[in-house]
């Protein structure tokens, strides 16, 4: 094989037009990322980039959105227990999941009702 993936770059996630307020407030204030400045070109057309901790992910608002229920971002946390507080305490969804061998994990949703996992590592 000729290529390698090197890593993930971005997810995009989708939102109903007007919405980007709601996802600075969920990506940038409960999960403390930083906004991206986007290119003119594309910051013309709505929605807002957000990054921290090693991923990256553009919101993106769209005439006829409809949730990602089933589809999301798996992110890998240091300190899943702090994360999952950080949310109940904003009351955000947290749904603890205990089928994923070597993991433990749970999903939570944007304000918009996108599906977002996060998991860490067992160690024994």
């Amino acid at each position: 094989m000729s290529f390698s993936f090197e890593r993930l770059h971005h997810v995009q996630v989708l939102c109903p037009p007007g919405g980007e307020d709601d996802a600075r407030g969920f990506y940038g204030g409960v999960l403390g990322m930083t906004e991206l400045p986007k290119p003119p070109a594309l910051a013309a057309r709505g929605g807002c980039w957000f990054r921290g901790g090693g991923w990256e992910i553009h919101v993106s608002p769209v005439a006829d959105f409809v949730a990602a229920r089933r589809a999301h971002p798996g992110v890998l946390v240091n300190d899943l227990d702090g994360l999952a507080e950080r949310l109940k305490t904003a009351g955000r969804p947290v749904e603890w999941d205990a089928h994923f061998p070597g993991h433990r994990r749970f999903y939570s949703q944007d304000d918009h009702g996108n599906r977002l996992e996060f998991l860490e590592a067992v160690t024994d």
